[in-house]
């Protein structure tokens, strides 16, 4: 099957909804079966080779996703209530900014896996769950 019949197989089968937790759930899993170690390294070298050992890449996964949904968000036909939309691009410059204190070493990971995780249940009809 090619790649254009998949991504229209996928469309028609999933709702954008469906599709934005599916995507965002998925780096979420990869963060979480890597944060562990960089919350706890107390060097920067370890940080640094965790980074350069896929974590770097997985976190610049996630914040292109955050900047695709702010791109969304922005645009004139999004159909989100004003204050939500609001709320939403405020997170996603939040996950800008602190994955690149993340980046440089200042940051953990997991409030980034907090925000995910929230935003997952929402997409679910969950959204008054609490924050593990």
């Amino acid at each position: 099957m090619s790649i254009a019949a998949y991504k229209r197989t996928i469309s028609e089968t999933e709702s954008p909804r469906q599709i934005e937790r599916r995507v965002l759930s998925n780096v979420t899993a990869e963060m979480e079966s890597k944060y562990l170690a960089f919350d706890q390294a107390e060097t920067s070298g370890d940080k640094l080779a965790l980074l350069a050992e896929g974590l770097r890449d997985t976190l610049w996964y996630n914040e292109r996703i955050w900047l695709a949904m702010r791109n969304d968000l922005s645009e004139t036909g999004n159909a989100l209530s004003p204050d939500l939309k609001a709320g939403l691009i405020s997170l996603a410059l939040w996950v800008e900014t602190h994955t690149q204190g993340v980046l440089k070493g200042e940051r953990k990971v997991k409030p980034l896996l907090d925000i995910n995780r929230s935003i997952v249940r929402g997409l679910e009809g969950n959204p008054m769950h609490v924050m593990e």
